[in-house]
């Protein structure tokens, strides 16, 4: 479907509507994924003088410079415009870089951020650190999984085919 055809000649019909409902549903998973991401980041302390000693604590604990607000600045930039598979693909890469122990110790100096951001004294703070990386991680990959290239029709036939032969 050509929707820009139909915009430029100052109407849309039934048809046309129906195909920007099916555009923006298949978008939307993804998009949702950004909008979470960039949120997680944003419960973050903030890249500022302030947050200064929660982003050294962090690179020191997880041994990854890849989430410093520094290296991932351009990509946030590109999220908030919707396209966030490099903020993801960086993500992801910082997480597989950690070992166990820096995960831990990451998750720690994340839970104690977070914990004194959003006052959860209910909770351990490697808890909540744990859970928030976990998050970030999941979402990251959501991110990428919704960016895949499915509006091939020749990949969309063969999965019809294949589930209807089931």
């Amino acid at each position: 479907m050509d929707l820009a055809s139909d915009l430029e000649a100052g109407h849309l019909d039934v048809e046309g509507v129906a195909g920007i409902a099916v555009v923006a549903a298949a978008h939307s998973g993804g998009y949702a994924a950004i909008g979470h991401l960039l949120g997680l980041l944003a419960a973050l302390p903030a890249p500022t003088e302030a947050g200064e000693r929660f982003w050294s604590n962090l690179w020191r604990s997880s041994g990854t410079a890849y989430l410093l607000p520094a290296n991932i600045k351009a990509q946030v930039l590109r999220s908030l415009a919707g396209e966030g598979t490099a903020l993801a693909r960086q993500i992801l890469s910082a997480v597989d870089e950690m070992t166990p122990p820096q995960r831990v110790a990451a998750g720690e100096v994340i839970g104690q951020a977070l914990a004194e951001s959003d006052h959860l004294p209910d909770l351990k703070t490697q808890v909540i650190g744990e859970l928030w990386l976990r998050d970030l991680e999941l979402t990251a990959w959501r991110v990428l999984h919704a960016d895949r290239r499915s509006d091939d029709p020749a990949g969309r036939k063969a999965f019809l085919e294949a589930w209807t032969s089931v």
